[in-house]
């Protein structure tokens, strides 16, 4: 006699969901973790500090092309030897790199963490923050490009989120 062995047939709950409270210290974690790129430019957009330094950790090339204004540019490379010269440690740090297809955020996070910064990786990267609709500089001026309709919502400032 042969056992078959059959997956339940439902997918999404094949690994039954977390306790609720397991579920709140993890999300609660991936947010001390975490910024997204609608709240970093809300952030920057108020008036006043906003709290945080942005740091692009990408390549002088890629900076040309394109970079949150405002951001410090600092190449992943270099934090180890330039980090402390540059930022306050008492200033939270928001990195990001080319977008969620990238880790160079997460490289620079963790450089700057083991130096002993308080620190938050922007999810979405550049990526995100063109495709939102934000303004972003390069070597030749200022730029903005129309919302991608998947990304940000057309007829709102706020997508309710």
């Amino acid at each position: 006699m042969t056992t078959q062995l059959t997956a339940p047939a439902n997918p999404v709950l094949r690994v039954a969901p977390a306790a609720p409270a397991d579920a709140a210290a993890y999300f609660r974690a991936s947010l001390v973790f975490h910024a997204d790129v609608s709240d970093v430019a809300a952030a920057l957009d108020a008036e006043g500090d906003p709290g945080f330094v942005v740091l692009d950790s990408r390549s002088t090339a890629s900076w040309d092309q394109g970079h949150v204004p405002g951001a410090l540019h600092l190449p992943t490379a270099l934090i180890a030897e330039q980090a402390e010269q540059l930022l306050d440690k008492s200033v939270p740090v928001v990195t990001y790199c080319w977008g969620p297809g990238c880790n160079g955020a997460t490289r620079a996070a963790l450089a700057l963490a083991e130096l002993g910064f308080q620190v938050k990786e922007m999810l979405g990267g550049f990526e995100y923050w063109v495709r939102e609709g934000f303004a972003f500089e390069t070597w030749e001026g200022a730029e903005k490009r129309a919302a991608d309709p998947l990304t940000a919502p057309v007829d709102s400032e706020d997508c309710g989120c």
